[in-house]
Parts: structure tokens; C-alpha cells; sequence
């Protein structure tokens, strides 16, 4: 067996098994979506929100990220029981977290409890 670019190859007795490792745009965007929640979660929880508190969500405009929360906002709301998600030019709150959703890709995200 040999690998295939983009791929990797697996054999085990008389079974070869090829994985496609190439990530897709779609696929990225879902991952960087994925990477905002578990990053929302934690500064929820590092905030001492319920789990069942609302959330205002801001994050900072960065081009892949608002493409990426364009096409996941339901999901993201959804995940951080966030009403509002508003893409903001700039973040200068001094509660606001910098964080890296991936290499070389950054932004700042600030979150604000609910009191409706």
C-alpha cells in the first residue's frame, strides 16, 4: 500500500482502509465556529454564568471568523445561549478575551449576562 496524496493508508490483514485528510473550506469554517463555543463556554463558566444564564455576545471582525459565524450563528447561539451576536469592528471592553481559534487566526470575544 502507499499513500495517496491527501490521504492516508491503512492496511491489516486483507483490509486497506483510505482516510481523506483534506479539510475543506466548509469544513474549517465549521471548526473555527466549533473552537468559538468551547472558548465562549469557558469564559462563561470562568464568569461564573448559571448554565442556564442568557448571554449578549460580541466578537471582534476578523474576516474567516465573521464568515464562520455567518454561516453558524444559529449554531453558536444556540450552543452559548447567546440572544445577540453582534460582529463588532473593535473590541475594547477591558473583560474582553483575545484567543486564537487557530493557527494565526485571532480575535476578541467579550460576553455581557442578560438580565431580560
Amino acid at each position: 500500500t502507499k499513500d495517496i496524496p491527501g490521504s492516508i493508508v491503512a492496511s491489516e490483514n486483507s483490509v486497506t482502509v483510505a482516510l481523506d485528510i483534506t479539510i475543506s473550506d466548509d469544513l474549517r469554517l465549521e471548526g473555527i465556529s466549533r473552537e468559538l463555543v468551547n472558548r465562549i463556554q469557558n469564559m462563561r463558566k470562568d464568569a461564573g454564568l448559571e448554565v442556564t444564564d442568557r448571554i449578549n455576545l460580541y466578537v471582534e471582525n476578523q474576516p474567516e471568523i465573521t464568515r464562520a459565524v455567518n454561516i453558524n450563528k444559529n449554531y453558536i447561539c444556540a450552543e452559548t445561549l447567546a440572544d445577540e451576536l453582534i460582529m463588532k469592528p473593535k473590541i475594547e471592553e477591558s473583560s474582553a478575551m483575545e484567543i486564537e481559534v487557530e493557527e494565526g487566526l485571532t480575535t476578541k470575544i467579550f460576553i455581557e449576562k442578560n438580565n431580560n
